[in-house]
């Protein structure tokens, strides 16, 4: 399928690793322009140049940015600008797991910086750069939420609030800005093969003594039983649905949330 954005520029917030990374090697592949940014300049110089193997005819950038810093956000966007005129597609993969643990036991700053990476991150991100899309007229604007927005797990509490808060942002902002040519849309992926989890799954294997797929297995039976698949998911997976939800395919699809969860939402709505 022709996504037909070819000649865009997509700014990509961590875009060094997991769904950020694969979802800019499938613009790249349909000839937009690509921005990556992430905290750490190192590994966006490594993850530039495998976007830039994927097609010759475009400019891949990798542009180092704290999202928890305000003038952080605002200097990304004055660089997306002077260099490369402003973007017209935005994608928030930028994200932690941050806090967790029993809800009694999470103090005051351990919310404090969940929240300001996983929701304020985002809110500084799409007020940095929904002006860019306004100035093109065309705009798409794409915020990874998660499963724990609709299927909160009791030891993740302020990972879960921020999701929560993402869905309910990007139909707030889809609501104000779609008659300007932007929309704006979400998805909520579920246990996907990312740093993140890696991470988590490390510390499982660590914990329980066990190699790191037994602790993949044992996170999948006891942990996420409604995955219908059996499986964790592939970032390539999850960003097959962020290309097509920037495309101009998705014309009509506005204020939405995509679920890419192997069915591990036990709910229908």
């Amino acid at each position: 399928m022709d996504l037909n954005i070819k000649g865009k520029v997509a700014v990509i917030t961590g875009g060094d690793s997991g769904l950020g990374l694969a979802t800019a090697k499938l613009l790249a592949a349909e000839g937009v322009h690509i921005v990556l940014s992430d905290i750490d300049q190192d590994s966006l110089d490594e993850a530039a140049k495998e976007v830039s193997s994927v097609a010759a005819d475009i400019k891949v950038l990798a542009l180092a940015c704290d999202l928890g810093k305000n003038e952080s956000v605002l200097e990304l966007a004055a660089k997306v600008q002077s260099e490369l005129g402003g973007a017209n597609i935005v994608i928030n993969c930028a994200g932690a797991r941050g806090a967790a643990g029993d809800f009694l036991t999470l103090t005051d700053e351990d919310w404090q910086q969940t929240i300001d990476i996983d929701l304020l991150g985002a809110v500084r991100v799409c007020r940095a750069f929904i002006p860019q899309l306004q100035q093109k007229g065309w705009g798409r604007l794409v915020l990874v939420a998660s499963e724990n927005a609709y299927q909160p797990y009791e030891e993740e509490s302020p990972y879960n609030a921020c999701k929560a808060g993402i869905i309910n942002l990007s139909k707030c902002l889809s609501r104000a800005y779609s008659k300007e040519g932007l929309l704006i849309n979400c998805i909520s992926p579920a246990y996907i093969e990312t740093p993140m989890t890696d991470a988590m799954m490390d510390e499982l294997a660590k914990e329980k003594g066990t190699s790191k797929e037994e602790a993949v297995q044992w996170f999948l039976k006891n942990k996420r039983p409604h995955m219908a698949v059996g499986r964790r998911g592939k970032a390539e997976e999850v960003a097959a649905v962020i290309a097509f939800l920037s495309s101009e395919q998705a014309s009509f699809v506005n204020g939405s949330n995509y679920r890419v969860d192997g069915g591990a939402v036990e709910s229908a709505f």
